[in-house]
């Protein structure tokens, strides 16, 4: 088991149901968290799980308005270009600004708790079914190197990509705790003593079918601050 603390001062896990404004759960969901672990450590090879979130300060709002692109470059024109024909592949931002309000929250901070297990080629990487092991590293050998690799990643703050909460303006920082602290962190720190329903949440998406990628849903639940998380395939977790 592996924990980060991250935190930044603005955050949006955009609910799905909000076709136009964006609008954040109030918590960070387990998609976001395991994006926060990838970019420390990514590879086909292993599957990050989050366990459990800690929420460490009290759920704020804040009301922001912002400009954003109303289009994108089309597949098509896309796939016209790298076959080498005449398609546009720019967004002219003067004609495609629209201003759209959003509620966010702000002044954030989360201790998440995730574990990575070995994927090899007879299993189905569910989050990357394309990127297969060229070799199966199913060894406790494999196991050992992957979690050193990721402590000795997160202890230098290293990552592939700047970690960030739920959109990529919004990024933060995060620190690795050391099991053996963990205790008197969560003494030092403790998560907020709020209970709350949370109602359904975003789980993560499925890509078992490439072509029509599925959103998986939770009733997530928050005790004393914290959520426990199920695992992806237990009775929990609805498509």
């Amino acid at each position: 088991m592996f924990c980060l603390e991250t935190q930044g001062d603005f955050a949006c896990f955009t609910r799905p149901e909000m076709k136009v404004e964006r609008v954040s759960y109030d918590v960070i969901t387990p998609s976001a968290a395991r994006a926060i672990f990838e970019a420390v450590l990514w590879k086909p090879a292993i599957k990050w799980e989050i366990s459990k979130i800690e929420v460490l300060k009290p759920v704020r709002w804040v009301n922001i308005r912002r400009n954003e692109v109303g289009s994108i470059i089309s597949s098509r024109n896309i796939s016209t270009a790298m076959n080498g024909g005449n398609a546009s592949l720019q967004i002219l931002v003067e004609d495609e600004r629209q201003q759209r309000a959003g509620l966010f929250l702000r002044d954030v901070a989360y201790r998440l708790h995730a574990k990575f297990t070995i994927q090899d080629d007879s299993k189905h990487i569910h989050h990357y079914p394309h990127l297969q092991c060229a070799d199966s590293e199913t060894s406790e050998n494999s196991f050992t190197k992957f979690a050193e690799m990721f402590k000795r990643r997160a202890r230098k703050g290293q990552c592939f990509n700047q970690p960030y909460l739920g959109t990529r303006e919004f990024s933060c920082s995060f620190r690795f705790i050391e099991q053996d602290d963990l205790e008197n962190e969560m003494s030092i720190y403790p998560a907020i003593s709020e209970n709350k329903e949370l109602g359904w949440m975003l789980y993560d998406m499925d890509f078992f079918d490439l072509n029509n990628p599925s959103p998986r849903f939770f009733n997530a639940e928050m005790n004393a601050g914290v959520i426990d998380i199920p695992e992806w395939n237990s009775e929990e977790v609805r498509g």
